[in-house]
């Protein structure tokens, strides 16, 4: 009985497809990426200036 269970306690481990850092380095690119798409909206409103000062004498 005790080796019964014994035998069903091992735990089989698994290896990690890649490495473990790649996981951090794959992360690690994915917010530089959105980071960059979200740095390449800055001062959008500003080129429509225009726009936005016509508005504001409606209102």
């Amino acid at each position: 009985m005790l080796s019964i269970l014994a035998s069903e306690a091992v735990v089989h481990h698994h290896e990690l497809p890649i490495p473990a850092i790649m996981y951090g380095v794959i992360a690690m690119v994915a917010f530089l990426a959105l980071a960059g798409i979200t740095w390449s909206y800055r001062s959008v409103a500003n080129r429509h200036d225009h726009k936005t000062s016509s508005q504001q004498a409606h209102h």
